[in-house]
C-alpha cells in the first residue's frame, strides 16, 4: 500500500511548481497579429528521443539521476526503449520530466500513449505530460496509480482540451518509487513507443471541479481561495481514466463578479459582500462541482502573540517568531486510523500563514525524525490559538499530547484536555498551558511530537502560533 506521507512529499515538488502564480502584463493583440506556428509532430520516444528532447531527473526532490537509460534487449517495438531502474526503498525514487526545445503543436492528437511492463506487477504513483517551465507547468496532466504488469499492454492518457496545446515543451513526465517497506520497489520499468496520438475513441468526457462536489463555503473580503480538485474522466477502449488537470484547462464562471471572480488559475478573489457560485467547464462540458460562497465580513485573524525575548521562545508555527524547523504540520498516521487533512501545506492568506484541520480526529505535528527534537527543559508554557468553526456540543473536547523521546525505550506523554466550555464557535481562543500540567511527560529534553486529539467530536479548527515560552 502507498504511503500516503512519502508520496505527498514527492508531489509536492511537483506540484509546488504547478500552482505557482505568475503575474505578468496583459495586453490586447490586433487582428492582425500572426502567432508563430509549430510542428504538429507528436513522437516523444520512439527508439530515441524526438528532435529537441532531454531527460531532467526531479534531483532536487530526492530522484536518482542515474535511474534512467535507453534499452536495446528489451523492447516492444523496433531497436530500443526506456529503462527505469526503480530502486528498493530508502534509495529515493525516479523521477523525470521529458522536455524538448523544439516546440509542438499538440492540438491534432487526443492522448498521449505507449507501452509499458515492468521486471514484477507494479503500480506507477505518477505519470502524465505538460510539466514545463515556459508555461508554468498550466497545461500539466497526472495519472496516478497505474497499474503495470510483466507483459507489454498499452496504456492511454487522454489530453482533456487538445486545443490549449499548440506550443508545448513539457512533452512526459513520471514519479515512481517504493514509499514503504513493503512497497514494490528494486523492479525494472520499460517503456517504449512513447508518442502523442488521435486515436478517435476517447468519449464521454466527465469533468469535475471540488472533487465533483457543491460546496457551500464561508468567504472573506481580500482573501483568495484556490479552487481545487480538478479532474477529468473519458472513456476509452481501455475503460474509464481519471486525470489529475491544472485550471488552465477549465472555463471559470462566477454568478456575480461584483462578489467574487475566478482567474484562468482558478484562483477565487472576493472583492464584495453577499454571496457568489463559482462553476466551470471544460471543452464546452459543463464540470460538476460548485463553490457556493457567502460573504459577510474580512477574514478574523488569531491574536498577535506578545513581544518577547526570542531567548525565551520556541516557535513551532507563528509569524511572530522564528521557527524551527519540524518534519511535518501533518503526519498522515492513516494505518492508526487518522481521518484528518489539512495542514500541509498551511493556509497562506495574504502572506499570513494558518492551519486549518478538517475531518480531525487526531493529527500530529513532527519535529523529531529528519529534525533535532526541541529540548524544552527551560520554557515553563505551551501556546497555541485555536478556533472552531463549527457549533459545539456539549461532551466537544480537544486534547493536546506532547510526546518526549519518540520512538525510543524512554518515551514518554503527558496530555492536557479542554472541553467544549473552552471554546466559542468562530472566535480564536489562546490558551498558555504550563508544561507541568502535562502530567506523566516529565523530561522534555527531547520533545517530538504535539498531538491535537478530538475523536471527532470537533472536526473542523483553525490553530495558528504553537510555540513553547517562559
Amino acid at each position: 500500500m502507498k504511503n500516503n506521507n512519502t508520496i505527498n512529499f514527492r508531489f509536492m515538488f511537483l506540484l509546488s511548481v504547478a500552482f505557482t502564480l505568475v503575474i505578468g502584463c496583459e495586453r490586447e493583440f490586433s487582428d492582425d497579429v500572426e502567432f508563430a506556428e509549430f510542428p504538429p509532430n507528436g513522437d516523444v520516444f520512439i527508439d530515441t528521443f524526438s528532435a529537441g528532447l532531454d531527460y531532467f531527473p526531479f534531483v532536487d526532490a530526492g530522484a536518482d539521476p542515474e535511474a534512467f537509460s535507453v534499452e536495446t534487449e528489451e523492447v516492444y517495438a523496433g531497436d530500443a526503449a526506456m529503462r527505469f531502474d526503480v530502486p528498493a526503498f530508502g534509495n529515493g525514487f525516479v523521477g523525470a520530466t521529458f522536455n524538448t526545445t523544439a516546440r509542438r503543436d499538440l492540438s491534432g492528437f487526443d492522448a498521449l500513449t505507449f507501452y509499458a511492463k515492468a521486471s514484477k506487477a507494479a503500480s506507477i504513483n505518477s505519470i502524465g505530460y505538460g510539466i514545463s517551465g515556459e508555461t508554468n507547468n498550466k497545461f500539466q496532466v497526472t495519472a496516478n496509480n497505474l497499474n503495470v504488469s510483466t507483459r507489454w499492454e498499452k496504456y492511454i492518457i487522454p489530453i482533456p482540451d487538445a486545443t490549449r496545446l499548440i506550443s508545448e515543451t513539457g512533452l512526459f513526465w513520471l514519479s515512481e518509487g517504493a514509499s514503504t517497506e513493503e512497497d514494490e520497489g528494486g523492479y525494472v520499468l520499460w517503456l517504449d513507443e512513447v508518442k502523442f496520438e488521435k486515436l478517435g475513441t476517447i468519449a464521454q468526457p466527465r469533468p469535475a471541479i471540488l472533487n465533483g462536489n457543491d460546496v457551500e463555503q464561508e468567504g472573506f473580503l481580500g482573501i483568495p481561495l484556490q479552487i481545487g480538485g480538478l479532474t477529468q474522466t473519458f472513456n476509452t477502449v481501455s475503460g474509464d481514466v481519471t486525470l489529475l488537470v491544472q485550471p488552465s484547462y477549465f472555463d471559470f464562471e462566477s454568478s456575480n463578479n461584483s462578489i467574487a471572480t475566478v482567474n484562468e488559475l482558478g484562483l477565487v478573489s472576493i472583492i464584495g459582500k453577499g454571496e457568489a457560485t463559482i462553476s466551470a467547464t471544460l471543452a464546452n462540458v459543463a464540470a460538476t462541482g460548485s463553490l457556493a460562497l457567502t460573504v459577510e465580513s474580512a477574514f478574523e485573524f488569531a491574536p498577535t502573540p506578545p513581544v518577547r525575548d526570542p531567548s525565551d521562545v520556541i516557535s513551532i508555527f507563528s509569524e511572530a517568531y522564528q521557527n524551527v524547523a519540524v518534519d511535518y504540520l501533518n503526519g498522515f498516521f492513516i494505518p492508526d486510523g487518522q481521518t484528518t487533512q489539512g495542514g500541509a501545506p498551511p493556509l497562506d492568506l495574504n502572506g499570513d500563514r494558518i492551519i486549518n484541520y478538517t475531518d480531525l480526529n487526531f493529527v500530529g505535528i513532527g519535529f523529531f525524525d529528519d529534525v533535532a527534537p526541541i529540548n524544552a527543559t527551560e520554557m515553563t508554557t505551551l501556546h497555541v490559538d485555536i478556533k472552531v468553526n463549527e457549533t459545539l456540543q456539549p461532551g466537544d473536547f480537544i486534547r493536546l499530547q506532547l510526546l518526549n523521546a519518540v520512538g525510543g525505550s524512554n518515551e514518554t506523554s503527558g496530555s492536557v484536555t479542554f472541553d467544549a466550555n473552552t471554546f466559542t464557535t468562530n472566535q480564536w481562543v489562546s490558551l498558555d498551558i504550563p508544561l507541568a500540567d502535562f502530567t506523566g511527560l516529565g523530561n522534555r529534553t527531547q520533545l517530538g511530537l504535539l498531538f491535537f486529539i478530538t475523536d471527532s467530536t470537533i472536526s473542523d479548527i483553525f490553530v495558528d502560533n504553537i510555540y513553547f515560552y517562559r
